[in-house]
């Protein structure tokens, strides 16, 4: 069985389409989404939406998913103290998404497990700790073991830093973060999603690096024309460092 894994796509609908296209190429099954839909991206409210309507995916609840979900005045200036500018595309996502997309978001599991073709598999947004975690490329080992101690599946998938990684741990356990769909924080700024294809109880795992139209996507962010709209947009065609 093939199976697509896409997170992090952060209202970029773009970026999304451009994916999912990729994925019929591949012949994949089915797509487990690792969260964070809506929050800091050109498009929340259409690209949470046309996520609704795909009721044949396996989706967790994202770190910025439940901020929306859980907005009050407290935790907007809690984050305008650390990330200001993802603070203040918070408070205006949480403007324009109805009522309906918040409850979508907010009945969305944290994490979920599940188990396919003998392989025993947790899906987690950040790690099975923390939805907001790291774990990023170049981790020692032993940091990685702490991290999912207590774990019994084969194969941890995550997101969250928006970068691609890999690991096989001495509990000969697999840790694989997809990287981010909506907005990379790798140099080349490439769409990134992973294809699994599981058989009889083992498995292959590939990142796959897409193209799309960054610019078009940051022209329709810059439009949304609210305090810190441009600086969002920027990130979609520049490299910068990880937000939340």
């Amino acid at each position: 069985m093939k199976i697509a894994v896409i997170s992090d796509i952060h209202a970029n609908l773009i970026a999304l389409k451009t994916v999912l296209e990729d994925i019929k190429k591949q012949n994949c099954d089915k797509i487990f989404c690792l969260g964070d839909l809506a929050m800091a991206g050109p498009q929340p409210v259409e690209t949470v939406d046309f996520i609704i309507k795909q009721t044949d995916w396996t989706i967790i609840q994202g770190n910025t998913d439940k901020l929306i979900v859980d907005y009050s005045s407290e935790l907007f200036e809690n984050m305008m103290n650390t990330f200001p500018l993802m603070a203040k595309a918070l408070r205006e996502d949480v403007k324009v998404l109805s009522e309906d997309q918040k409850e979508f978001l907010r009945k969305l599991p944290p994490q979920k497990e599940l188990e396919i073709e003998g392989v025993k598999i947790l899906l987690v947004h950040g790690s099975p700790r923390r939805n907001n975690e790291d774990i990023l490329p170049n981790l020692p080992i032993e940091q990685v073991e702490k991290i999912i101690d207590g774990v019994k599946a084969d194969l941890i998938l995550c997101g969250h830093t928006h970068m691609p990684a890999g690991y096989q741990t001495n509990t000969k356990q697999t840790v694989i973060n997809d990287g981010s769909v909506g907005r990379p924080m790798t140099e080349d700024l490439k769409a990134c999603y992973l294809i699994l294809d599981i058989k009889n109880g083992s498995f292959t795992a590939e990142h796959r690096l897409l193209d799309y139209d960054r610019e078009k996507a940051a022209e329709i962010m810059r439009e949304r024309n609210f305090d810190g709209a441009e600086g969002i947009a920027n990130m979609l065609i520049k490299p910068s460092p990880r937000h939340v």
